[in-house]
């Protein structure tokens, strides 16, 4: 059994204790039929495990509409048959051959602190990152391709914002390198997507493949 377990936090149970009682009660039956009969989320979104973006309530999801990956700067990893980064691979798998999935999105954002890491080890400034044994720096070395892009661009600031975005192309072109997520593509049953938040400005900005840009969606006026 494991040893150093204990009791949850207070400030989680008191939050529990809440939810179960405003959100759960008011709607036990749509939860006992997701139970029942199981989930069907018309699009997944591989979104940082930052806890400042809420894919959830930014795109107003209720239970059973998202299935949600959120893993460090929100990467995608290639296609590897030795299935080295198992857990999302493995996710991306059952939501696109089992849950059959419309929609893919993968959801970058500002200020990210794993984007950051990746810049200062691609630079040389973060060697402990390196090393084998760190595996923020094993896991940032999907997104090096991304970084030799943006190198030599403009001040600190603008590369990371750069790299923020190249996150999203490089999880987006991973994507594609799995043969069941090319095959559903090809067959019209799935779209991939891409944005990246503003966190400050609360701006979601989109990504086109035509102008290979992220734009700022626009709001509707009041």
């Amino acid at each position: 059994m494991p040893k150093t377990a204990r009791l949850l936090p207070g400030y989680m149970v008191d939050r529990y204790r809440a939810w179960r009682a405003l959100r759960f009660e008011k709607d036990r039956a749509w939860y006992a039929r997701l139970a029942e009969g199981g989930q069907r989320p018309r699009a997944m979104v591989f979104s940082c495990c930052d806890s400042r973006v809420d894919a959830v309530g930014l795109f107003g999801a209720e239970p059973g509409d998202l299935f949600v990956v959120r893993n460090v700067a929100n990467l995608v990893p290639p296609y590897a048959p030795d299935h080295a980064h198992h857990g999302a691979s493995a996710a991306l798998e059952y939501a696109v051959t089992v849950l059959k999935v419309a929609h893919i999105v993968v959801l970058g954002h500002s200020n990210c602190g794993g984007v950051e890491a990746c810049h200062d080890m691609c630079s040389g400034a973060a060697p402990h990152l390196e090393e084998e044994t760190s595996f923020v720096g094993r896991w940032m070395s999907i997104l090096a391709p991304g970084y030799a892009k943006v190198s030599d661009t403009g001040s600190r600031e603008e590369r990371l914002r750069l790299l923020e975005q190249e996150a999203v192309q490089v999880s987006l072109r991973n994507l594609e390198s799995f043969p069941f997520v090319k095959s559903a593509v090809d067959r019209n049953l799935l779209t991939l997507h891409g944005a990246w938040m503003d966190i400050g400005e609360g701006v979601l900005h989109v990504f086109s493949a035509e102008t290979r840009r992220f734009a700022p969606l626009e709001i509707a006026s009041a």
